[in-house]
């Protein structure tokens, strides 16, 4: 139908027919959302800052809240010929829940 421009390392996207809001969570630490203008045409509402990392997320319908788990993470170890692309670790008590809402 159509392509806006979103953030990056996206892996979670809703649609909350109650506002009519798409919401794009991507891993850059952006949620991107964006309402459609006319059939076919969307347009970019806003792009809410979260945090790094904070990728994945949940719609409550009935609140139009938007949840989004996120942490603190270390900067990734040394690459290993074992472990050649080393994710970083979640930094111990960082896990928080971001609520998002108007």
């Amino acid at each position: 139908m159509a392509t806006v421009p979103i953030g990056e390392n996206v892996d979670g996207n809703g649609f909350d027919a109650g506002t009519g809001l798409t919401f794009i969570s991507n891993g850059d630490g952006t949620l991107t959302v964006v309402r459609e203008t006319a059939p076919g045409k969307f347009e970019i509402v806003e792009t809410v800052t979260t945090l790094r990392g904070s990728r994945t997320m949940a719609i409550d319908l009935k609140t139009h809240n938007i949840y989004l788990p996120a942490a603190q993470f270390a900067p990734p170890k040394a690459a290993t010929p074992a472990n050649p692309k080393p994710r970083p670790e979640m930094i111990r008590d960082s896990f928080e829940v971001l609520v998002v809402g108007k």
